[in-house]
Formats: structure tokens, sequence, C-alpha cells
């Protein structure tokens, strides 16, 4: 399995090099995986063994756009995102507002054709992480480059940028990544930033968790939840884990940085204050076997090479 996830993830990494020549950015490129994968496999989910009923329309599904090629393909792929934007439910909240960042047909044609040459419903969950691990490396490339600041600037001048979740670390595929989920809006063209205030939720801060002895459960998201009031987002309180930036505090800060902290690390305070030795211990020990993993799959790399 970690060969085949190894050959996929260089598929699409390389391929994204190619659009990279167009100027489509990584996170265009993303955007695009997700939307074409969603429909791959709600196509492989409505066949066998698994026959569910489709919620996408058969005109525009996956099918339907192995059907069309050249500039007809291109405006078909736009119709789609267009339709299923509009569609009710979670598929319209999947595709709203989406739009195509790939003019090229020959080179979305081409996307299409790696993305159908797999079948994704079965592969293992090891293959997300890995394209997920991909993104990170690609997304750090970007801020050594300094176009991280870039984005940044562009997403809180064009979306309404409202939320972020800073996630606990060693909950994906990778021991001690650490990632945030942005919540945003986008907008209409305008002379004004549309970031009016972004509220921070720090899961992170003198947070313990780990992929197999202690995982992150649906409880331990609750407070945020109740924090971000989904049923009324502009009417939020302030709490000690949950806070609100300006637009002028993010837009002053070094790169447009969006890693703010707070909360006093209690770990770098006292010693006294670390988790228990057999609970170190075992996160130790997790660390060590998923970095033996890691290096395991660059030798096989390495080696195929």
């Amino acid at each position: 399995m970690a060969d085949e996830s190894a050959t996929i993830v260089q598929r699409l990494w390389n391929y994204c090099n190619v659009l990279r020549d167009d100027g489509v950015s990584y996170g265009d490129y993303v955007e695009q995986l997700i939307y074409l994968l969603f429909l791959k496999m709600a196509d492989e989910q409505s066949r066998p063994p698994f026959n569910k009923p489709s919620t996408i329309p058969l005109e525009l599904g996956w099918q339907s756009l192995l059907q069309k090629d050249g500039d007809a393909l291109e405006v078909h792929y736009r119709h789609i995102l267009e339709s299923l934007g509009r569609e009710k439910g979670l598929l319209g909240v999947i595709f709203r507002k989406s739009q195509n960042k790939i003019q090229d047909p020959a080179k979305l044609r081409r996307l299409i054709e790696l993305i159908n040459a797999e079948t994704w419903v079965g592969l293992d969950i090891d293959v997300k992480g890995a394209i997920y691990e991909g993104l990170l490396q690609k997304n750090a490339e970007d801020i050594k480059s300094g176009a991280g600041e870039t984005v940044r600037r562009r997403l809180l001048a064009e979306c309404d940028v409202h939320t972020l979740l800073r996630l606990p670390t060693g909950v994906f595929y990778a021991q001690g990544v650490k990632a945030n989920v942005l919540f945003f809006d986008r907008k209409p063209a305008s002379e004004r930033p549309w970031t009016d205030r972004l509220w921070i939720y720090d899961l992170r801060t003198n947070k313990h968790f780990t992929l197999k002895t202690s995982t992150l459960r649906h409880d331990d998201l609750a407070d945020f939840v109740q924090c971000y009031n989904p049923g009324n987002r502009f009417d939020r309180r302030e709490t000690e884990r949950f806070r609100a930036f300006s637009y002028s505090e993010l837009i002053q800060r070094d790169k447009v940085s969006l890693d703010i902290l707070w909360l006093r690390d209690e770990s770098l305070d006292d010693a006294s204050n670390l988790p228990a030795p057999d609970v170190l211990a075992g996160e130790i020990a997790e660390n060590l076997e998923a970095a033996l993993e890691q290096f395991a799959t660059i030798h096989q790399n390495s080696v195929g090479e």
C-alpha cells in the first residue's frame, strides 16, 4: 500500500507542477482536486458493490465529464460547478461559488484522466494522509518563497475570513504536523477588504492528542462548536480559548501570519505540568513509530528510483 500511495501522490503533485506553470496555485489545484474527486467517488459509490443512489444528477456526474473534450469539456465542467452550487443541502454547500481554475481544456482533460485511472473509494486512509502531507510540503515551499504572505493578503481581502481553528498536533497522518482549519465565505470583488474580524479558537495549547492512545473525539470539539455559534455566528463572545482579531491587527503582523498565540504553554513554564511519564512515553513511542514508517517509505521510493 505504501508503494501505491507514493505512486499516486507523485503523479498528482507532478501534474500540479505542470499546472503551476499556467499560473494555477497549489491552493487552486487542491480545490479542483476536491471537486473532481468528489464527483469520481460519488460515481464509484453508485456502482457495484455499493450501488448507492447518487445525489448528483446524471447529466452533471463524472461520466458526463468523460464524454467531453476540448472547449466543450471546459464549458461543461464550469456548468457542473455552477449547477451543483445551486443544489440544496450538503451538495450545494460543497460546490457553493465553485469555479474552474484550469483554463486549458487539454490539461483539465489530463487531470480527469489521472483521477479516473484510480478507484478512490477503496484506497487506504494512508493515501489520503500522504496527499495531505504533500499539500503541507507544497504550502511550506510557498511560504518560504514569500507566496504564502501574498495568498493570505488576498484571502483576507477577497473573502470574509471569519474563523480559524488551531488543531492539536499529532491528530493527522504525520506526527507533529500543526494544522489550522479556516472558515470563510467567498465574496464579489470589492474595493474594501471583506474580512472584518477573525475569530481564533485554540485547541492546541496545553492539549495532548495522539493518533492511537489519545485520539481527538467529537466531544473535544463541543466547546468550539458552541463558541462558533452556527445558529448566528455574528453573535459571539470571547472566552479563554476563543478570541477575535481585527483586520488591521492581522494585516500588520509579520508576513500576515495567522499563527496567533495568547495562551501560556504550561509545559514550557514548569516541568510539573507535563503529562504523566507513561503518557509522554506513549506519545514518544508513537512519534518514533510514525517516523520509522516515513523513513521506510522514503527508502522504498529512493530504491524504486
